[in-house]
């Protein structure tokens, strides 16, 4: 079933919200209502929604597995002094790296599921009240006893990370049986998106179902330390369909040197990758900050990818938004290479806006920096 572009922006509106009428698609797209109705019945004929109601054609749905929590971001308005207080703003939001990628994936009209543990508390309503809103389905989120975590970003006055700090406490409790009800639902994942906030345990866990059924798993290793935990999971008898690292998690994840290395073409971050390619993972995709990305993949070879222009207003969130556009991009039919690109239209997006995930994210508006990108570029 191939859909045109307007199509799947009308898919992505009805699974926000299925009983959505043609008048209101019609004046969220900025187009006619009769248009739209057009659309509505090729989508019918193609077999993409099922009679009255537009009920959606039932597919493979994302599975997001990780760290949910508040962002509390605070900014200096000037550049940060040390050891003493900064004049700043600060702003609280929903977060985790899990639940952002969620969140994108939704946003974009991707049936996606998160699996997260949050506390039994208001900032957990909240939390999740707000990341239903959005589209993400919710109901195999663990509530435990341990507070809703926290990520509290310093950034300093043109939205650089100068540091931060993660109360994981409740993610960090998820164990293996907390998930046994979800395992029908992790085998029969479109795709499989992990972040290193879980514990070895858990991962381990994951990554054994995942191997038994054939889901594609994507694993973003979020930090440095988590990458080092991460590490020893990594082995050709359980094969990763792709990890996300930027060079000093690449460098926690193999156990090399990478210092210095912040080229697509370094001789020591290629022998890095192709460590990791001998240990069953099959796309490499190193972040390489403002000069762009590296994607390597087993025995189909290595592509550098620039990173599209954008102008910063704050760095939180675009790793999040690049690797759940990736994904949207790879169940829509893309190539790895394309949708990696699509990913940095998403991330360059992002950060051009205050928020950790942009709440206008759509096909569309990617699709859009894309062309806008080839025309600057041709």
């Amino acid at each position: 079933m191939t859909l045109t572009r307007r199509e799947r922006e009308i898919l992505a509106l009805l699974r926000r919200d299925p009983l959505a009428g043609a008048q209101s698609i019609a004046d969220a797209l900025g187009t006619t209502r009769a248009a739209v109705n057009v659309h509505l019945s090729h989508l019918g004929k193609k077999g993409a929604i099922l009679g009255r109601g537009y009920i959606l054609r039932q597919e493979h749905a994302v599975v997001v597995i990780g760290g949910a929590n508040v962002d509390i971001k605070v900014r200096s308005l000037a550049p940060v002094a040390y050891r003493t207080s900064n004049p700043g703003r600060s702003h609280t939001s929903p977060g985790g790296v899990a639940r952002n990628i969620a969140e994108n994936l939704a946003r974009l009209g991707t049936p996606t599921h998160l699996i997260a543990a949050v506390g039994q508390d208001a900032a957990g309503e909240r939390l999740l009240s707000d990341t239903q809103a959005a589209g993400v389905r919710i109901e195999h989120v663990h509530r435990g006893p341990h507070p809703t975590g926290t990520y509290t970003a310093v950034l300093d006055a043109d939205g650089d990370l100068v540091v931060a700090i993660a109360d994981m406490a409740a993610t960090d409790a998820l164990a293996p049986e907390h998930l046994h009800t979800a395992r029908e639902l992790i085998g029969n994942a479109g795709l499989l998106v992990l972040d290193g906030n879980l514990s070895a345990r858990v991962l381990s866990y994951v990554l054994d179902i995942a191997s038994a059924t054939g889901v594609q798993t994507l694993i973003d290793p979020v930090s440095v330390p988590k990458a080092a935990l991460l590490a020893p999971l990594f082995a050709a008898g359980r094969p990763v369909f792709a990890v996300t690292p930027n060079v000093a998690e690449l460098a926690a994840l193999t156990g090399r040197n990478l210092e210095g290395a912040t080229d697509a073409d370094d001789p020591e971050l290629l022998r890095a990758v192709a460590a990791l390619h001998e240990r069953g993972v099959r796309h490499v995709w190193v972040r390489l900050g403002a000069r762009g990305s590296l994607l390597s993949t087993l025995d189909e070879g290595r592509v550098p990818l620039a990173a599209p222009p954008a102008e910063v207003r704050d760095v939180t969130g675009a790793g999040d938004a690049m690797l759940g556009a990736f994904a949207h991009a790879l169940l829509g039919g893309a190539d790895p290479v394309d949708a990696a690109r699509y990913g940095h239209a998403a991330a360059a997006l992002t950060v051009a806006t205050p928020a950790t995930v942009r709440p206008d994210l759509t096909p569309r508006l990617i699709e859009d920096a894309l062309d806008a990108t080839l025309r600057r570029t041709t």
